[in-house]
């Protein structure tokens, strides 16, 4: 499926940060934290290159984002949002495309992604497109203090 025309897909760009990120706030289900700070975006997208994507609808308004990045060996999809003006249109589904087939392209055979339990829209959306949601794995996670420099 692709999105509509009116939509352009494209590589998620440092200049995308800001507008990004207010698509994230409002948007439910997109836990954020320190690590959703541009300067982390940035480092993000600079260490997985050509792996996230963007939706932009004319004139330059963000519409949808998919930050996507991998450790050589897993693959890992965040922050799939679309504008709710946008959505049912196939945005999130080739955005998600776009972000896999980056993957495919780096070898990369396996992709996980993280959703809150009650995000009951999105375990919906993710099914019906084909991921299964796994019951033999926990995710355990520790804040590492940052040395000030």
């Amino acid at each position: 499926m692709n999105a509509p025309d009116l939509v352009e897909i494209r590589p998620f760009t440092m200049d995308d940060i800001s507008a990004a990120y207010q698509l994230w706030q409002g948007s439910a289900g997109v836990g954020l934290s320190g690590a959703d700070e541009p300067p982390a975006i940035s480092a993000f997208l600079q260490r997985n290159p050509g792996c996230s994507f963007v939706a932009v609808a004319a004139p330059d308004r963000l519409a949808g984002t998919i930050l996507c990045g991998h450790d050589g060996r897993r693959g890992y999809l965040y922050h799939l949002a679309v504008a709710p003006a946008h959505r049912r249109q196939g945005i999130a589904t080739e955005l998600v495309q776009r972000s896999l087939s980056a993957l495919a392209v780096a070898g990369i055979q396996k992709c996980h992604l993280f959703i809150f339990h009650e995000n009951e829209t999105g375990l919906a959306f993710w099914q019906a497109i084909g991921w299964t949601l796994r019951h033999d794995i926990q995710i355990m996670s520790h804040h590492i203090e940052l040395a000030v420099t």
